[in-house]
């Protein structure tokens, strides 16, 4: 249980408040030497019609005549309007630690019989999965994961570009110059470059435009070879996508581009209508958002298609029907904002309650060392390009530092791929990053490596240890080893992990986690310089051990919700 929970239950007994009452109420003092955890008394002067220091003082009164050791509090002292708690650290820790990640997480589980649908990666069928489409499929996985640790039924949602015109382009470009063993061979590279040929081709005969959107006309009627020639490009290209998400460790419930809510826009248009809210605009249909300052949202276009926002309407309306969620999130660049806030502001227009639960988690850019060009040399523009090129510096850094280590390639893979998206998400989702090979690759620093190497240092540690004292040691007795500041501020740490799992779903930033897990290995590392772990006394092996063995395992929980892995020995 959390410090914040023994103190809550510990104050119901005393103050006329309840258990969410007093919760918002708690404060982490500024110091250790303050106490682990202070109540503020100034919002209840008024309910008790008394000054704030006064009510600190009755309340400390009643509290010491209650068995503070069985909420594992050693002592109350009162400063001013403030009530500092101080837990007892032995008491405490071994409680703690005798705790696996499930019993830590199962007071956390906010999510229990909620569901929440997240959209994210979304790349266009029959192109290059770019190095930016790291942001949304990180972000989006990240976010799925934490989720599901605190108790959400989460589906997974990959909305891919798989439809329009360019399709019926891409279909008459294949016919007239494509070779399908090449297609096989390298199915992005081959398309896209039928793609550019069509255009090249198309501004000396400007024929061919009308041919491809007889194309795109036959794949929306049914035609047969058109439907089999659209399914073959989406399935060759998805071979490539599932090779880069399976290196990535994303995985989704739902592939369903916009292909799939063609035949649903209709429906959707004459929802609009029977709520009255469609206008016409210059020959399109819109619907006006006058009283939310925003352009009016374009429904159907003059020519009588439609758009985007008519897709993801009849989108959330689908995931409404099928899955009732407490909330859908789109994972989507920041250059969406608007086509986003219409969308939403649509649904409610249309009485939806469901759009309330509606967000965009908007996202900045991402470029190489300042530079989106596509090299060998690492300024890659593609996500496939850059992944290899991080496995190969990774399996550079281990032949010249270890290069007995089993399975290597492995490791390769994991502390390659793990600098790149870490270096993503530490940061805030909305700021730009620049990624930075040198930095990104450090063991030292505020790198995934440098999480990983920890990670990896620790488990050294623990095979280290005689296998007595690693059994003993999972049963955990308090020690006097766990009141020294250095430890106790990695305890401290320990017991904030659920809440930092609330709090990245509350702000859905997966960079509350980056920051953690960064924290907790420096907290790590200062232990490790000052403490020895191998001592004669036994008992305090063990106490040692149970705390590195918990920080191991909070470290390789928290990559897995960044979907990075934690290698044993690097």
């Amino acid at each position: 249980m959390k410090m914040k929970q023994h103190v809550v239950q510990l104050l119901t007994n005393v103050v006329e408040l309840t258990e969410t009452e007093i919760l918002p109420l708690i404060e982490t003092p500024p110091s250790r030497e303050q106490g682990d955890i202070a109540f503020p008394c100034f919002q209840l002067a008024k309910k008790f019609r008394q000054a704030p220091p006064q009510i600190a003082q009755q309340i400390l009164d009643k509290l010491n005549q209650l068995p503070l050791d069985d909420f594992g509090i050693k002592e109350v002292k009162q400063v001013g309007p403030y009530l500092n708690f101080f837990f007892d650290r032995k008491q405490y820790a071994s409680h703690l630690l005798e705790q696996g990640m499930e019993s830590l997480l199962s007071s956390t589980q906010i999510g229990e019989g909620k569901t929440v649908v997240v959209e994210y990666s979304s790349p266009n069928i029959a192109k290059h999965f770019q190095v930016y489409h790291i942001r949304s499929t990180m972000i989006g996985q990240s976010l799925a994961n934490t989720y599901a640790a605190l108790g959400y039924k989460v589906e997974k949602m990959n909305h891919l570009g798989d439809w329009g015109t360019q399709f019926g382009k891409l279909t008459a470009a294949f016919l007239k110059w494509g070779d399908e063993e090449k297609v096989k061979e390298n199915p992005l590279s081959e398309l896209v470059a039928l793609y550019v040929k069509f255009h090249e081709e198309a501004e000396n005969h400007p024929e061919l435009v009308d041919e491809g959107r007889m194309w795109f006309k036959k794949l929306e009627d049914g035609d047969e070879e058109a439907v089999r020639i659209w399914q073959w490009f989406k399935d060759e290209s998805l071979k490539v996508f599932e090779r880069l998400y399976s290196q990535l460790n994303v995985s989704f419930d739902h592939y369903l581009g916009e292909s799939f809510y063609s035949n649903k826009m209709d429906d959707v248009i004459q929802k609009i209508k029977e709520k009255d809210l469609l206008e016409e605009s210059d020959g399109a249909l819109v619907v006006r958002l006058d009283e939310q300052n925003i352009p009016p949202c374009i429904i159907q276009k003059s020519d009588g298609a439609s758009i985007y926002a008519t897709r993801d309407l009849a989108s959330a309306l689908y995931r409404e029907e099928q899955f009732h969620p407490d909330k859908i999130l789109y994972v989507v660049d920041q250059r969406q904002a608007l086509h986003f806030q219409q969308v939403f502001s649509v649904l409610k227009k249309m009485d939806y309650a469901f759009a309330d639960g509606c967000e965009h988690i908007a996202f900045g850019f991402m470029t190489i060392q300042g530079k989106i060009g596509s090299t060998r040399k690492g300024d890659g523009l593609l996500l496939d390009e850059v992944l290899d090129y991080a496995v190969e510096r990774a399996m550079n850094i281990i032949e010249e530092k270890n290069p007995n280590l089993e399975n290597k390639h492995e490791v390769a893979q994991a502390i390659g791929i793990g600098a790149i998206v870490f270096n993503d998400l530490k940061h805030h989702r909305t700021h730009n990053i620049d990624f930075n090979w040198d930095e990104a690759f450090t063991f030292e620093g505020k790198t995934g490596p440098y999480v990983q190497y920890t990670h990896a240092r620790i488990k050294s540690l623990l095979r280290r240890a005689s296998e007595e004292e690693a059994t003993a040691s999972q049963s955990v007795t308090p020690h006097p080893s766990y009141e020294s500041d250095v430890a106790w501020d990695m305890i401290y740490a320990l017991q904030q992990y659920p809440s930092v799992l609330v709090e990245t779903t509350k702000k859905n930033d997966p960079s509350q986690i980056a920051k953690y897990l960064l924290e907790l290995c420096q907290l790590f590392n200062r232990y490790y310089a000052q403490e020895r772990f191998f001592v004669e006394d036994k008992a305090e092996v063990q106490a040692k051990i149970a705390l590195a063995s918990h920080v191991a395992s909070t470290l390789k929980h928290g990559l897995e919700l960044l979907s990075i892995k934690a290698p044993d020995a690097i």
